[in-house]
C-alpha cells in the first residue's frame, strides 16, 4: 500500500510564520520508499512527532526553493544520513535550488548518493516508485509538481503555480492534491479554490485533497470548501488536516 501523510497544512506565510498550521510537507511511502516532498518549517520535528523518522528515507524532493517548500531540507538530510555518517538517498530539486542563491548546503551535499536535477518533462526513478515533473509552474521561482506511480494507483501533486489552461492536462492521476493558498484572484501566482475546482473537475480523480491553505482558505473552512466542491463536481473532495494520512488504494 502507499500512503500520504501531511506534515503541515499551512501555505501561507503569515500562516506559515505564526504556525497556525503545521508546514512540513509531504511524507509519501510507495511500497517502503519514503521520500519527503517540501519539508518546510518543521518538518523534521512533525515527522518525529508521528513516529516517522528521517533515517527511513530514499529521498528528498523540492518543488521549489521557496522557505514554506525548503527550509527544513538541510535537517532532513542529516537525519536521512544520521549526520553523513551513513551517506545514502537522493536530493531532487530544481537547478535554481541548487545553483543560484542554493537552499542545500553545499557541506552537505556529499552525505547523499545523488543529487537530480529536475527539469521539465524529466522522468525519474527511485526504489520503487517512478515520477515525473510534466511541466514547469508559473511561479516567481523555478518550480514543478509531480505525477508519481508506484505498484498502485498513481498520485499527481499540483505544488504552487498560477492557473493556466493546459495545467489540468499534465496532471491525470488517480489521486491529486492541490495546494491551494488564495480564495480569490490575488497579485499572486498561487491557485485559487475556483481554480483549484476547475482542475477537479477536468481531471476527475477517484479523490482530490486540498492543502497549503492561504489565510483567507483557513478563514473560510476548509472542510466545508470541500463538501462544496464535492457536490459541485461529483469528486470526493478532501480538505487536508495536519497528521491526516492519505492511503492509495
Amino acid at each position: 500500500m502507499s500512503t500520504v501523510t501531511f506534515l503541515g497544512t499551512g501555505g501561507a506565510r503569515v500562516l506559515v510564520f505564526k504556525q497556525l498550521l503545521a508546514s512540513g510537507g509531504l511524507w509519501l511511502d510507495f511500497e517502503g520508499t519514503r521520500l519527503s516532498l517540501d519539508p518546510g518549517p518543521g518538518a523534521l520535528v512533525q515527522a518525529t512527532k508521528r513516529k516517522l523518522y528521517p533515517t527511513q528515507l530514499s529521498g528528498i524532493i523540492l518543488s521549489h526553493r521557496h522557505l514554506d517548500h525548503s527550509s527544513d531540507v538541510n535537517a532532513m538530510i542529516e537525519g536521512m544520513t544520521t549526520g553523513g555518517l551513513e551517506p545514502k538517498g537522493t536530493v531532487f530539486a530544481p537547478r535554481d535550488a541548487l545553483e543560484e542563491d542554493p537552499v542545500v548546503l553545499r557541506y552537505l551535499r556529499s552525505y547523499v548518493e545523488r543529487i537530480v536535477t529536475l527539469h521539465e518533462g524529466g522522468e525519474y526513478e527511485i526504489g520503487s516508485v517512478r515520477f515525473r515533473t510534466p511541466v514547469r509552474h508559473r511561479h516567481p521561482v523555478e518550480t514543478y509538481g509531480f505525477i508519481f506511480q508506484g505498484k498502485g494507483p498513481s498520485l499527481g501533486v499540483i505544488t504552487d503555480t498560477a492557473y493556466f489552461p493546459e495545467l489540468a492536462e499534465h496532471y491525470r492521476a488517480d489521486y491529486l492534491i492541490v495546494n491551494v493558498v488564495l480564495m480569490k484572484p490575488f497579485p499572486a501566482e498561487h491557485l485559487t479554490i475556483e481554480e483549484a475546482k476547475r482542475l477537479i473537475a477536468v481531471i476527475r480523480p477517484k479523490q482530490a485533497v486540498l492543502t497549503h491553505f492561504g489565510m483567507s482558505v483557513w478563514r473560510a473552512k476548509p472542510w466545508e470548501i470541500a463538501a462544496r466542491l464535492t457536490e459541485e463536481t461529483g469528486v470526493q473532495v478532501k480538505a487536508a488536516r495536519d497528521g491526516m494520512r492519505l492511503e492509495l488504494l
